[in-house]
């Protein structure tokens, strides 16, 4: 069942996708056994990671850049990262009606995912959807994180290019951005260029770029789109199509793959610890009444997890 699940999923059926992704999500064990089908085909799209304060009109972006991509006729795969619960039926947040119109599209497919209290922008299934896009055939994997600031960082362990957007008017804010996601960007994207403003924002981009890229190969390009308008749009797929290039010549895509599985090993491994953790009805017991006694001051939480802990690991 599991094996035909993954040949279809292979095939491209959007159905199989949509319900691999879901089992994933649930972490059935159905979905392990297909993902293990399907890594030996997994390798081949481009994954793309969007990042940006909210507001900045990643969504729409995202529309224009799949638009694109579908007249090179590359297929593309959409993971857009809800903060709270995923919407029904895989629509992105904002310009619906756009997105509307891609769903229509047999080479375009949408999901939307809820983070589920996981940090750093992202949610823990997504290592596992981005597998299943890419053994689906799409060319190009697009994840657009929950925009949740400088500790938005985490899409750089996914992605094999990271674009960071921002907008005019942030001001001193970009300081604020330097220490943290600010640094990840393969691509800077400054969005509604027409907006007042645009020229200090491009300054100070220009000025991390100057400190950041001084003994680099390669400087980070600063690209300014108005999305809306689908302004920039085609100079921006160049540039991403650029990067992907610089990456296989210098044969950083592979390193960057490692860190991808890396990242979705540990993550594997904490999902499944925490599950066996709070699923087991021993420990669940265990962690009921060590929390009684936390409650009433008997305990103190490093000593509860580390009773827990002992009885894992003896």
């Amino acid at each position: 069942m599991n094996k035909q699940l993954a040949e279809k999923v292979l095939k491209g059926d959007p159905r199989s996708i949509a319900r691999l992704i879901t089992l994933s999500e649930n972490n059935q064990p159905e979905a392990a056994d297909a993902l293990k089908y399907l890594h030996p085909h997994t390798g081949k799209a481009h994954v793309i990671g969007i990042t940006g304060v909210m507001g900045s009109g990643k969504s729409t972006l995202i529309c224009e850049l799949t638009r694109a991509f579908r007249k090179q006729e590359k297929t593309v795969g959409i993971i857009a990262i809800d903060p709270t619960s995923p919407f029904s039926g895989g629509a992105l947040l904002g310009d619906r009606v756009r997105m509307m119109e891609l769903a229509m599209d047999e080479g375009v497919f949408i999901r939307s995912m809820g983070t589920r209290g996981m940090l750093g922008g992202l949610t823990s299934a997504v290592y596992d959807v981005v597998e299943i896009l890419d053994a689906s055939g799409k060319d190009v994997v697009l994840v657009e994180t929950v925009g949740v600031g400088q500790a938005e960082v985490d899409v750089i362990k996914i992605a094999d290019t990271t674009l960071v957007i921002i907008v005019p008017g942030l001001g001193d804010s970009i300081q604020t951005l330097k220490a943290g996601v600010m640094e990840i960007a393969d691509i800077y994207i400054v969005n509604k260029a027409d907006r007042p403003g645009v020229e200090q924002a491009v300054a100070e981009v220009e000025s991390l770029v100057d400190i950041t890229c001084s003994n680099n190969e390669r400087k980070t390009p600063i690209l300014q789109t108005i999305a809306k308008q689908g302004k920039g749009i085609n100079e921006l797929r160049k540039e991403i199509e650029n990067h992907k290039r610089h990456l296989v010549k210098t044969k950083e895509l592979d390193k960057q793959r490692r860190l991808r599985y890396e990242a979705e090993l540990i993550e594997i491994i904490r999902k499944r610890l925490m599950n066996f953790i709070f699923d087991e009805q021993t420990f669940k017991e265990t962690t009921e009444h060590l929390l009684d006694q936390m409650s009433k001051k008997e305990i103190d939480p490093h000593s509860a997890a580390d009773e827990i802990l002992k009885k894992i690991i003896k």
